[in-house]
């Protein structure tokens, strides 16, 4: 199990960090870090009696450790400083500025669909990053991308994240009933969950702009070397809340794009970001202020 402790002199939770030190890492995988949504907490609470959904984590852990694991990292290659170093001090890099200790980092073929993503259970977490992923994004990008994985880690999501990823997948291997309920509740739970690792990937990175245009880049699939002006594009995106269309994001596992955006831009505006990077959060909204304007920008209705 990985451990959050404190960032640039904020604590995480230093309560829950000594009960874990004691062998009450539970409390962790249930409430996550003091970043996180809470929103996102609340969803996955109600997980737990959503039969379907608990079936579904059952079959995954199982799928996991008897062939998707194999079948994975199989086709991978493990970063180390001597393979894929650009990617290895990167994820150092955010685990350093997230206070935790870092899983195993994978480099998966360019062939491989996904850029980025934490996969596997609790107890043994891997982030698995596309090698072409080093190649469109900079330095502190990778930094950003890599921490918004870790922050699945750092919260307990990887079970349900990978549990999400082979029901859209390889549905064939579950229980036929239990498909679609699981995928749209897990989806209701990974668009919360998005924006407290979303969070992850700025306190890693610390830089707004460059988190943001990291966001967009993997949205987009924009090279490095394209010519893109993060502001410009930002004043051009639509409105979600408006139209038929935005009913289209309760089948999706990430928030549309804008809703992204301004949530994480509240987060950064907020007392507890302020404290992680030096600033005076005196004056700022809380926390608990932060999540409820985070909740309205997220309401599809």
């Amino acid at each position: 199990m990985y451990t959050a402790g404190m960032t640039a002199g904020v604590d995480f939770d230093f309560a829950r960090y000594v009960q874990e030190r004691r062998g009450q890492a539970a409390v962790r995988a249930r409430d996550g870090s003091a970043y996180a949504y809470v929103g996102e907490r609340k969803v996955r609470r109600t997980l737990s009696s959503a039969r379907p959904v608990t079936m579904a984590l059952e079959g995954t852990t199982r799928l996991w450790r008897d062939v998707a694991r194999a079948e994975l990292l199989g086709s991978a290659v493990k970063v180390t400083d001597q393979q894929f170093p650009r990617v290895h001090v990167a994820a150092r890099a955010a685990a350093d500025a997230l206070r935790m200790r870092l899983p195993p980092v994978y480099a998966a073929p360019t062939t491989w669909s996904l850029r980025a993503r934490a996969l596997g259970t609790d107890d043994a977490p891997y982030i698995v990053v596309n090698a072409q992923l080093a190649d469109q994004l900079d330095d502190a990008e990778l930094v950003a991308a890599i921490g918004h994985e870790l922050g699945h880690v750092q919260n307990g999501h990887v079970l349900y994240a990978t549990a999400l990823h082979y029901l859209t997948q390889s549905a064939f291997f579950f229980v036929r009933w239990i498909v679609q309920p699981a995928i749209m509740a897990l989806q209701a739970w990974s668009r919360r969950a998005e924006i407290s690792c979303d969070r992850a990937a700025l306190l890693a990175c610390k830089d707004l702009e460059v988190t943001l245009g990291t966001l967009v880049k993997l949205e987009l699939g924009l090279d490095r070397g394209a010519t893109f002006n993060l502001q410009d594009y930002l004043e051009q995106l639509p409105d979600t809340k408006k139209g038929f269309g935005r009913y289209a994001e309760l089948f999706r596992s990430h928030p549309y794009l804008p809703k992204r955006v301004q949530a994480l831009r509240v987060f950064a505006d907020g007392a507890f970001y302020a404290a992680a990077t030096g600033a005076d959060p005196a004056g700022r909204p809380t926390a608990d202020e932060v999540d409820k304007q985070v909740a309205g920008i997220l309401a599809v209705f």
